[in-house]
C-alpha cells in the first residue's frame, strides 16, 4: 500500500514556529516517525512538503496510479486553495485532511476548510498524533474498499 503524506506552506518551520501550538519537533522528526509506524502498518509512506501552491497541485496530479490513498496538511492553503481542492477531486484517490491543531477552535478564517469536501475524512487537534490518527483511519478506509 503506497500513501502520499503531503505538507503544505509553512509546515517546513515546525519545531521553531509556535511551539505553544506545534511542539518542538520538526516536520522530519514526524515524518520519519510516521514513515516507521506505515512500515508496522506494511504502508509505504512517501512524504512531500512545499511552499508553492502549483508544486502541491502538480504532486496531487501525478499520484494518479502511484498511490493508494493520500494524507494532506495543507497549511493555511486548505482555507483559500480552490486548485488544491479540484486537484484531489480530479484524481479521486481516498484523501484525508489533517491539521495538529483544532482549525475549528482557532480564528473564524480558519473555520472553512476548501479541501474537506473531497476528504473521505479530517482529523485535527492532536498535534503531531493527528498525523498517525489519519494513517489508520486511511488504511482502514482503503482496506475496507479492497474487499
Amino acid at each position: 500500500m503506497n500513501i502520499l503524506l503531503i505538507n503544505g506552506a509553512n509546515l517546513n518551520m515546525l519545531g521553531t514556529r509556535e511551539p505553544e501550538k506545534y511542539g518542538n519537533r520538526t516536520l522530519q522528526d514526524i515524518e520519519n516517525d510516521i514513515i516507521e509506524y506505515g512500515k508496522s502498518l506494511k504502508a509505504d509512506i512517501h512524504t512531500f512538503q512545499s511552499n508553492y501552491e502549483g508544486e502541491i497541485v502538480e504532486k496531487i496530479q501525478n499520484a494518479r496510479g502511484n498511490y493508494d490513498g493520500i494524507i494532506i496538511n495543507a497549511g493555511g492553503y486548505t482555507h483559500t486553495s480552490v486548485v488544491i481542492r479540484d486537484a484531489l477531486a480530479a484524481v479521486n484517490i481516498p484523501t484525508i485532511e489533517v491539521h495538529m491543531t483544532n482549525i475549528h477552535s482557532r480564528e473564524e478564517f480558519r473555520h472553512t476548510s476548501l479541501i474537506s469536501g473531497v476528504s473521505v475524512a479530517q482529523v485535527v487537534g492532536f498535534g503531531e498524533k493527528s498525523y498517525f490518527l489519519a494513517l489508520e483511519g486511511l488504511i482502514s478506509i482503503l482496506n475496507q474498499q479492497s474487499l
